[in-house]
């Protein structure tokens, strides 16, 4: 038995994990600092009463004889992919056939999955700054990976280069961590790009409930060619705070033709063979986001988010800090003061303001010198941390 030593080629740790440990270290020997934590992206509001409603009415449905639901379509049950199929309808102006809808536990696991169906031997590119799904699982299958790299001067938004060969692109936008988001016309030329070279998109759309600019893009199929080109992603988790509760959903056009065969059939194979579905009361949850009720309700929700972002945003404008993001975006990327390295002003902030954030150097060599807000906290705890931010760096 020879194990995947392709595992050995991962960092020890994953940057997140190094976070938790400093933080854990530094609060240790400091009982009484009062830690405010604004780096992991995870969402602080409950779910929508109209989902926590519909949750526990399918669980009722679970102990009855006669509506109980056993091993449900690996693919998702048609009631969510019908109201996922009118959402991009009515808020993107894009059309989809359900059968190009798959219902999963969240789009982590999907970009991740989603490699089963590719050879190992296709040109990764992904953009640097990177979420670091993308390196580290084309890393366990030994892909050969090529940076794009964003900085200030094109605003941590890469674009494609005819010189550089690519079979895979990964574009996330609203970006994490850098929360910069492409336009039309910007992502016109990838998909142009996508095509000219034969290459698929992955596109993850994780944070589009976020983008509100009418120049921008929240779904890629809002750009012409790109049914021909890219797989979206998106979850449940920014939209609707279902990072505990996991649902998100990828699409796969059946215009997606490589080497003569469907990507739809193949993904399709993939998730019937390796999948059993998201559970139905979930699935009945994540159906409620879209009615008039929990649209209402998760809009309240993302507008708190939101000015979270934009008191950031202002403390940064007051202090003459460059960032990009926090518009259209829940995280705010911010060059670091003074020229700092991301982790020295991560410990900045950690030992004299107790404040934690994600120092970019996690997120690849162009994230040196870069640091990560999120706006996802509590409001007061966001207030308190920006005044500490601002008596810190006054």
């Amino acid at each position: 038995m020879k194990i995947n030593s392709n595992y050995l080629n991962l960092k020890e740790s994953y940057l997140f994990s190094d976070i938790a440990k400093k933080t854990a270290a530094y609060k240790e020997s400091n009982p009484d600092a009062d830690i405010i934590r604004l780096g992991i992206g995870d969402v602080t509001l409950p779910l929508a009463p109209a989902v926590v409603d519909a949750m526990r009415s399918a669980a009722d449905d679970m102990g009855v004889k006669e509506s109980f639901k056993g091993y449900g379509p690996e693919q998702g049950y048609g009631f969510l992919k019908d109201a996922i199929k009118a959402y991009y309808s009515e808020e993107d102006g894009v059309e989809l056939e359900a059968d190009e809808i798959f219902i999963s536990d969240g789009a982590k696991s999907d970009l991740g999955n989603i490699l089963d169906i590719f050879a190992k031997d296709n040109t990764v590119l992904v953009p640097d700054p990177v979420y670091p799904v993308y390196v580290d699982t084309n890393i366990m299958d030994d892909r050969k990976i090529v940076y794009m790299s964003g900085n200030a001067d094109n605003g941590f938004r890469p674009l494609p280069d005819d010189s550089v060969d690519a079979d895979i692109i990964y574009i996330c936008s609203p970006n994490n961590p850098t929360g910069a988001a492409y336009n039309h016309a910007e992502l016109k030329l990838w998909v142009d790009y996508a095509k000219k070279k034969g290459a698929i998109i992955l596109f993850d759309a994780a944070y589009e409930a976020f983008v509100s600019s009418k120049e921008l893009v929240r779904s890629i199929y809002e750009v012409e060619g790109a049914k021909e080109c890219a797989i979206e992603f998106c979850s449940f988790s920014k939209i609707a705070g279902f990072t505990g509760t996991r649902c998100g959903w990828t699409i796969v056009p059946q215009t997606l033709v490589y080497d003569g065969v469907k990507l739809n059939k193949l993904w399709l194979r993939r998730q019937t063979t390796k999948f059993n579905g998201v559970s139905y009361p979930i699935q009945k949850a994540a159906a409620a986001v879209f009615t008039p009720e929990g649209r209402a309700q998760i809009k309240q929700n993302l507008d708190y988010y939101k000015e979270n972002a934009r008191i950031i945003t202002a403390a940064l404008d007051e202090l003459g800090i460059w960032y990009t993001g926090g518009v259209n975006s829940p995280y705010i990327w911010l060059k670091c003061p003074n020229g700092m390295k991301s982790w020295d002003f991560f410990d900045l902030l950690l030992t004299k303001a107790n404040v934690v954030g994600t120092p970019g150097a996690g997120f690849g060599e162009m994230g040196e010198g870069f640091f990560r807000l999120t706006a996802f906290g509590d409001r007061e705890r966001t207030k308190e941390a920006v005044e500490r931010l601002k008596k810190l760096l006054k």
